[in-house]
C-alpha cells in the first residue's frame, strides 16, 4: 500500500535503508543540490548504477568518488530555516515503487489495462464483476473533510513568510530559489474542474513569487479563464501528502481529468481534501505544508533562468505574479523538494513510471505498439524507441505519424521504430539495428511540427523539425532492389531448452 503522508513514507524508507539523515548544517543555496546530485548518480547498495546510461553524467566525473550510495536524504539542519528538508525520495525504482504501493510499475500498468479493456462481459459473473469494478471507481473520487486538517494545524496569514521555508537554489545561474516539488492546485472558474500539476515557482520575497507554467498546461488554461473574467486565479501549492501525489501531479492525463481522482486510483481510495483558509480551493488534508494565494492576471515578473532537466538553463521570461495569502502546515513539518538537472534525477524515475503505467493507454491510441522506451539521453521529449510487429510496407512510418498525433507524445522530436524481436530497453540493441537496417536517404524523414517548449535547439519556441527513423527490416515495396538478408536469431525451442537447463545446472 502507498503511504498516508510524507513522514510515514520517510520512516519506511529509513527502516529499509533507503534514507540517510544529514545532521550537519547545509546551505540551501547550491549545497543541497550538489550533495543530492552526487548521491542521485551514485550506485545503489547492490553496486548497480541507478539507471542505464548514468555513468556519463556521474561516476566518470571525479566529484562523484564519495563512497555514497543512492538514497533519499533528510537534511535536518538547513541554514535559515527550522524545517527539515527531504529530497531524492523518488530517486530510484525501489523508492518509486514504495511510494506508489506496488511491486512493479508493470503491475500498475496492468490495473489500468484492466479498466480500459473494451471487451463487453458476456457471462453473469463477468457482468457482476464489471459492475463491482464500476462501483469501485466511485471510491476514487476525492471527498471534502469538514473541520481541521493535518495540513492546517498551524496557520499563518499576515505573518506568512516564504523565506522561512528551506527553499533551494539548484544551479549557480538560476534566477533564485525555487519550489520544485509542489503540487499546484487550480480550478476552472466556470466548471469548477480541478487540476493538480507540478510547476516550478520562483521566490522573490515573503509573499511574492512567479508562477511558471507552459501554455498547454491545464493550470495555465485555468489561469487564462480567470484572466478573461479580469479576476485573480486562486492557487494553492501543496507540499507532501499521500506518497502517490507527486506522481499523480506529473502524470500526462487528458485535459480536464482531475489528477486527484487518479491519485485515488493509485491509492486505492478517494483522497480526503480540506477547504483552504483564504482561497476557494481544496487541498489534500495530509499535506505537510500548503501555500495559498492568487495569481495576478494583470502583472508579470521576470522569472528565471532555471537549470532544467534538459541539462541546460531555460531562459528568463515574463511569467505571472503569485501573491501569497496564507501558509498552513502540520506541526513539525518536513519540506519536500527535488533538484532538476542532467539525469538521472527524481524526474527521470517519475517519467519512467509514466512510460510504463501509460503504455496500455498509448496502445489504445496506437494499437500497433508492442512496447516503447523513452531513453534517458532523450530527457523524455527528444527521443522515443518503439517496437512493432511489422505487417506491411511503410508500417513503421504509419506508426511514427500516429505517435506524433498521440497526446503529449506529439512533442517527441525523434521516433525510432524497430522490429518485434529488438529489446527497446537495451540501447545497444536499438543502435545496432539503426546502424544495420537504416539507409539514411530511404529510412529517415523530417517533418515540421510542435516540439517541447524547453527544446533550445528548435528554431522557434515550441516548433521545428521532427525526425522519423525506420529501423525495421525492409519489405518489397519499400525501395529495396535486392534481397534483404536474414538476421541471425536462435530458434525458440533451443532458447527454451537452454533457459531451463541453465536454471537446473547453473551453466
Amino acid at each position: 500500500m502507498a503511504y498516508e503522508n510524507l513522514q510515514l513514507f520517510l520512516a519506511a524508507l529509513e527502516k529499509d535503508g533507503e534514507m540517510r539523515r544529514i545532521k550537519a548544517p547545509v546551505d540551501p543555496v547550491l549545497e543541497v543540490a550538489e550533495i543530492t546530485d552526487r548521491v542521485s548518480k551514485s550506485p545503489t547498495r547492490s553496486g548497480k548504477y541507478p539507471a542505464a546510461g548514468a555513468a556519463p553524467f556521474g561516476p566518470s566525473n571525479p566529484r562523484f568518488g564519495t563512497g555514497a550510495y543512492n538514497q533519499a536524504l533528510l537534511f535536518e539542519n538547513v541554514k535559515g530555516s527550522d524545517i527539515p528538508l527531504a529530497i531524492n525520495t523518488f530517486g530510484s525504482y525501489e523508492r518509486l515503487q514504495m511510494a506508489l504501493g506496488c511491486e512493479s510499475l508493470d503491475q500498475l500498468a496492468e490495473r489500468i489495462a484492466e479498466m480500459t479493456r473494451p471487451e463487453m462481459p458476456t457471462r453473469l459473473m463477468d457482468k457482476l464483476r464489471k459492475g463491482w469494478d464500476l462501483l469501485k471507481l466511485a471510491g476514487y473520487m476525492p471527498k471534502i473533510r469538514p473541520g481541521a486538517a493535518l495540513c492546517q494545524e498551524v496557520v499563518h496569514t499576515d505573518d506568512a513568510d516564504l523565506t522561512r521555508l528551506p527553499i533551494i537554489q539548484c544551479w549557480p545561474k538560476d534566477g533564485g530559489k525555487y519550489i520544485t516539488f509542489g503540487q499546484v492546485v487550480t480550478a476552472h472558474p466556470q466548471t469548477g474542474a480541478r487540476n493538480l500539476g507540478m510547476y516550478r515557482v520562483q521566490i522573490f520575497d515573503k509573499k511574492l513569487a512567479a508562477m511558471h507554467w507552459h501554455i498547454h498546461h491545464d493550470g495555465a488554461r485555468h489561469f487564462r479563464a480567470w484572466a478573461k473574467l479580469a479576476q485573480p486565479c486562486p492557487l494553492a501549492i501543496a507540499l507532501g501528502g499521500e506518497s502517490v501525489l507527486p506522481y499523480a501531479a506529473t502524470a500526462p492525463l487528458p485535459a480536464g481529468m482531475d489528477e486527484h481522482v487518479f491519485a485515488g486510483f493509485l491509492l486505492g481510495r478517494g483522497l480526503e481534501l480540506a477547504a483552504c483558509k483564504t482561497i476557494p480551493l481544496e487541498v489534500p488534508v495530509n499535506a505537510e505544508i500548503v501555500i495559498e494565494g492568487f495569481v495576478d492576471p494583470a502583472r508579470t515578473i521576470l522569472e528565471g533562468p532555471f537549470g532544467d532537466h534538459t541539462g541546460f538553463y531555460s531562459l528568463a521570461d515574463q511569467y505571472p505574479v503569485f501573491r501569497v495569502t496564507a501558509i498552513t502546515h502540520r506541526k513539525n513539518p518536513v519540506y519536500p523538494t527535488t533538484i532538476v538537472g542532467k539525469p538521472p534525477q527524481e524526474d527521470f524515475y517519475l517519467g519512467k513510471a509514466t512510460e510504463r503505467i501509460f503504455l496500455p493507454l498509448l496502445r489504445m491510441i496506437v494499437p500497433d505498439i508492442i512496447d516503447y522506451d523513452l531513453p534517458m539521453f532523450g530527457v523524455f521529449h527528444n527521443c522515443a524507441v518503439v517496437k512493432i510487429h511489422k505487417e506491411y510496407p511503410y508500417h513503421a512510418r504509419k506508426v511514427i505519424y500516429a505517435i506524433w498525433g498521440a497526446g503529449q507524445m506529439a512533442w517527441t522530436k525523434m521516433v525510432i521504430v524497430v522490429d518485434a524481436h529488438v529489446d527497446v530497453h537495451n540501447l545497444d540493441d536499438v543502435l545496432f539495428h539503426v546502424a544495420a537496417n537504416v539507409d539514411p536517404q530511404r529510412d529517415t524523414f523530417i517533418v515540421q511540427g510542435p516540439l517541447d517548449i524547453l527544446d533550445h535547439a528548435a528554431p522557434a519556441m515550441g516548433a521545428g523539425g521532427k525526425m522519423g527513423i525506420d529501423a525495421t527490416r525492409k519489405w518489397p515495396g519499400e525501395g529495396m532492389v535486392r534481397d534483404w538478408p536474414e538476421e541471425i536469431l536462435m530458434d525458440e525451442a533451443t532458447l527454451a531448452t537452454v533457459t531451463r537447463r541453465w536454471k537446473e545446472y547453473g551453466f
